[in-house]
């Protein structure tokens, strides 16, 4: 009998304590399970276990999971890590392509769906069984299929979690149990989370740091998550929002906690200053992914949004630092969590120290635990984290200034006019913006807001140049990363003989 781990043992205590208190709450108006209480999630993990244990008799398979938010979800994963089976979530918003290539790359000879139509075509050739079963109300598919190579996992490895990085391929990042419940322990700890919060789990559960944060935190804690389709909620694909259904969301569940992108924090604070009314159960509002606008925050306080900055990354199983009430700095990413150090290195990058990843799939050299993170920063006089941006991002100006793109693209996309934008300057003597606009955002409306900015900036990070994008930048367009993030490279690629055009045709 496999001794169980910190989140099993909260929820078995939770099922003894209050047996009856709802742990994972569905939708209400579909025909499926509703919710689970604590001991219905402890039989449900159970019986999953159980279901699984002919799997795994013979051989360790590694299972990709694709199912939407829903209680179901949550038990697949338990039961996994209960089972031992490594997991492999995959986002909805992952291409075809990235789908096979995270199940391929991982090894991955199971795949348990909610959307088998999406992923048969994908294995056809190499299914060996399938099956159907229900499972907290849905009805799941699961597909056995011979793994197109053996791949050697780092030991003790419970989760695989790709992220499309800056490249098209994901990159696989191997967490053990005690990675992941490091971090949810510390957040659990540091919000001061208790059974009477109700998390709403608003990013996709495939999403690292739902899934850690959000989910496992909660659980921690005796609290209730609510888990609904990202559609409910008026989520759609990696972009597409719609934030009054998003803000009926909050209210109706009653949610005190949840986890927001910039851009939806964006969303939600342009219809509050509209006039909708917030959230009022909500005391904690997470917010992180990417860099945050100070003037962001500041507009979302006077709201009395109760929203708070945070930094990690994958290989730390998500969250390292956050800001909390009454340790709150708007402009820092807070105080650095307990279960973690950071140091820094002459250029000013950021080395993380405690709860590294194993490892990479297919890594062939020993994981330290000390993780470059690719950001530079800095710790205040008052110990807060300041993140000034990403190394390889930081271009040099032909006068010889380092020029963060971030720090000026996010002051821009805080603008009602400006959706995205891309910044560049490299060996150049002057900068200029890509710029995607919002709809309706007139060439007057974005050049004022260029101007605008420019008066607050210093002269080399000012925005001398900027043209209007062709399209948005997407992931089908490979000019965005499944996290929302620039791929400047394919940026540029894209507009490069505009930008040179400009430098060579136009004196600033």
């Amino acid at each position: 009998m496999r001794k169980k781990h910190l989140i099993n043992q909260a929820i078995a205590y939770n099922a003894r304590q209050q047996p009856s208190k709802v742990a994972l709450q569905g939708d209400k108006t579909s025909n499926e399970v509703q919710g689970l209480t604590y001991d219905e999630l402890q039989t449900a993990i159970n019986h999953q276990v159980r279901a699984w244990r002919a799997l795994c008799a013979n051989k360790h398979p590694t299972m990709a999971v694709a199912v939407e938010n829903h209680p179901a979800w949550v038990v697949l994963d338990l039961a996994a890590l209960e089972c031992q089976i490594p997991l492999v979530p995959l986002p909805f918003f992952f291409s075809s392509a990235q789908w096979l290539h995270a199940m391929q790359d991982a090894g991955a000879s199971v795949l348990v769906t909610d959307h088998p139509e999406l992923f048969e075509p994908l294995l056809t050739e190499n299914i060996t069984k399938s099956s159907q079963f229900t499972l907290a109300g849905k009805t799941l598919t699961q597909f056995e299929f011979n793994a197109k190579s053996t791949v050697n996992l780092p030991i003790g490895t419970a989760k695989i979690t790709y992220t499309s990085g800056t490249t098209g391929s994901p990159k696989g990042v191997c967490l053990s149990v005690d990675n992941m419940l490091n971090v949810a322990s510390a957040i659990a700890q540091a919000t001061k989370l208790s059974a009477k919060d109700v998390h709403l789990s608003v990013l996709p559960l495939a999403t690292l740091l739902e899934n850690v944060a959000g989910v496992y935190a909660s659980l921690l804690a005796g609290a209730t998550c609510v888990l609904l389709p990202t559609s409910t909620i008026g989520l759609s694909g990696a972009t597409g929002l719609d934030i009054k259904k998003l803000l009926a969301t909050l209210k109706q569940t009653q949610a005190s906690t949840a986890i927001f992108t910039p851009e939806l924090l964006h969303a939600l604070v342009l219809s509050v200053e509209a006039g909708a009314t917030p959230a009022d159960d909500l005391r904690f509002l997470a917010v992180g992914g990417a860099s945050v606008s100070p003037a962001l925050l500041k507009r979302a306080q006077q709201l009395s949004i109760p929203v708070y900055e945070g930094y990690g990354l994958s290989e730390c199983a998500s969250v390292v630092a956050l800001n909390v009430p009454f340790i709150n700095k708007i402009g820092s990413v807070g105080k650095v969590l307990p279960h973690v150090n950071v140091e820094f290195t002459d250029e000013h990058e950021i080395i993380v120290t405690g709860n590294a990843y194993l490892g990479y799939v297919a890594q062939q050299e020993t994981q330290q635990n000390s993780i470059a993170t690719g950001d530079i920063g800095y710790l205040d006089e008052d110990d807060y984290l300041i993140i000034s941006g990403r190394k390889k991002n930081i271009f040099i100006t032909s006068f010889g200034r380092n020029v963060s793109p971030e720090w000026v693209e996010r002051e821009l996309k805080i603008s009602p006019h400006i959706a995205q934008v891309a910044l560049f300057g490299e060996a150049r003597p002057w900068n200029v913006a890509v710029i995607v606009p919002r709809i309706n955002a007139t060439t007057t409306q974005i050049e004022y807001t260029v101007q605008a900015l420019n008066k607050s900036l210093p002269d080399y990070a000012r925005v001398t140049r900027w043209i209007i994008a062709n399209e948005p930048f997407t992931l089908n367009n490979q000019q965005l990363t499944a996290n929302g993030r620039n791929r400047r490279e394919m940026i540029l690629q894209c507009y490069q003989d505009e930008i040179n055009a400009l430098y060579e045709g136009v004196a600033p």
